[in-house]
């Protein structure tokens, strides 16, 4: 009888068995859950969007890109959301709307954004339309060279494009121009980026200067937008 536990002994040692379980398993779950959300350290990424039919968007990690490819993808992407166009008025309306949730004036100085609400197209999307509204525009760029820096100016850059619409009932009838853009960028240095606006605008830039170039380098007092599908 000398070699029996008594219950409360046993019972002790479960108890202790179980709490120090219970310790390993809680440090774990702390470590795998610190490696899991690294939230004491900046992540920045920027936003890519394909032709907008799909209206899916792809959030991609910066990588071994630049600054410099981070600004001429920047422009790029700035010319797509300005100017594409889905058959979808709350989807415009949304992209295009004079708050921190529309993507253009995020990424556009206040002068910029206020010549851009002036055009055309913008004025035809914000009008309580009694038919459907079928304009559909996409932004092709050239394969190679469609932004090219100017190297006497500072942040500024040229951007070649072709703007194809298509319109009407049927979707029938086209628009198509090609487009040569002046874009100078507000540098990240003079602007610091809100918290509303960390996801569309990671690194601050917006658009100060956006100019239509004629073929004799003369800016017009045009823009892509300025068609109503008539």
């Amino acid at each position: 009888m000398q070699d029996r536990i008594e219950p409360p002994i046993l019972v002790s040692r479960l108890m202790t068995f179980v709490m120090a379980t219970a310790v390993v398993v809680l440090v774990v779950l702390i470590i795998t859950l610190d490696k899991m959300f690294p939230l004491n350290r900046p992540q920045v990424f920027f936003l890519s969007s394909q032709s907008l039919t799909d209206k899916e968007l792809t959030l991609t990690g910066m990588g071994d890109l630049s600054l410099e490819d981070y600004k001429q993808f920047f422009v790029r992407e700035y010319v797509r959301e300005r100017n594409e166009i889905v058959p979808d008025l709350a989807v415009m309306r949304q992209k295009w709307a004079n708050n921190t949730g529309g993507v253009v004036k995020t990424r556009s100085t206040d002068e910029i954004f206020g010549k851009f609400a002036m055009t055309d197209m913008v004025n035809v999307i914000q009008q309580d339309l009694d038919e459907p509204f079928n304009i559909k525009c996409t932004v092709e760029f050239p394969v190679n060279f469609s932004v090219v820096r100017q190297t006497n100016a500072q942040d500024t850059y040229l951007v070649s494009f072709r703007y194809v619409c298509s319109y009407g009932d049927l979707g029938d009838q086209q628009y198509e121009q090609s487009y040569k853009l002046r874009i100078r960028l507000k540098s990240s240095a003079e602007n610091a980026v809100k918290w509303a606006d960390r996801m569309e605008n990671p690194l601050g830039f917006q658009v100060s200067g956006y100019d239509v170039i004629g073929r004799e380098n003369q800016v017009l007092d045009d823009d892509p937008l300025n068609w109503t599908a008539k």
